[in-house]
């Protein structure tokens, strides 16, 4: 079953339990609602495990995945209905060659454990690509840093707060 809570900016999130994307929305002011559910460890898909146990669409629930564009990481923010275009995120990228970024080297450059990696909060900022879908939506949930832990909020704030370039990276599944 999973609990929520609304938060708005303030110190609530800052404290006990916030984790650094929380931290992060509470001190920019951004209106947001922590989401939080029983995290199965055997669970195929942290994505679509969070879609069911929250009861929202798989389309709005998105995941945050570690790419190297031309060697310099990147941050992809795809629907976890969809997989990356890694093709298409290079080239938003304005690069040439896209792969995926080894587990260690996301958790170590971000500060979050595989399953958890947020947009928001990281260790450092990465360059980020939302995938375009999001603005279908007046709310889309990304993971709040931790398992079993999302955060709801607007893909504009999102934008916003992570510099994102906004293009249509997510392949539909078939």
């Amino acid at each position: 079953m999973a609990k929520k809570k609304q938060r708005r900016g303030g110190g609530a999130a800052a404290g006990a339990g916030g984790t650094p994307a929380t931290v992060a929305l509470a001190e920019a002011g951004t209106a947001f609602t922590v989401h939080s559910y029983e995290h199965d460890p055997a669970a195929a898909s942290y994505g679509a495990e969070a879609a069911e146990a929250l009861g929202v669409e798989p389309a709005r629930v998105f995941k945050t995945l570690l790419a190297e564009v031309d060697g310099a990481l990147t941050v992809a923010v795809v629907p976890v209905s969809g997989s990356l275009d890694l093709k298409a995120l290079a080239s938003a990228r304005g690069g040439k060659r896209a792969a995926m970024a080894e587990p260690a080297a996301a958790e170590r450059a971000t500060g979050y454990v595989r399953g958890g990696i947020s947009p928001l909060g990281q260790r450092r900022r990465l360059p980020t690509v939302l995938d375009a879908s999001a603005a279908e939506h007046t709310t889309i949930c990304v993971s709040a840093g931790r398992r079993g832990l999302e955060v709801e909020l607007a893909p504009a704030d999102l934008t916003a707060l992570t510099g994102a370039t906004v293009a249509p990276i997510a392949r539909s599944p078939h």
